[in-house]
């Protein structure tokens, strides 16, 4: 008898167990609900973009330096130019 009753509870706590968290999940679904509502009733922050980049005066050089980079591709390993240039 008491194993009868051990594989009972054991198959009640396996149904149960996945019912529970669904339970327990629809307070917090309704507060994030009113959240949400709230976020979207706030008016929007205005952001100003300012480029830090300067035009380079007439006495600046380019300064480029440049290497070569093995890439793999579909068609098998290539060489391939890579360069990066700079003002000063």
């Amino acid at each position: 008898m008491p194993r009868i009753a051990l594989t009972f509870a054991v198959l009640m706590l396996g149904i149960a167990g996945p019912l529970a968290p669904a339970c327990a999940q629809s307070a917090p679904a309704a507060e994030g609900a009113q959240q949400t509502a709230q976020l979207v009733d706030q008016p929007r922050p205005r952001i100003t973009v300012r480029p830090r980049r300067v035009e380079p005066g007439p006495n600046s050089l380019r300064y480029c330096r440049s290497w070569l980079r093995t890439e793999n591709r579909p068609s098998g390993t290539v060489i391939t130019p890579q360069m990066y240039c700079w003002w000063q």
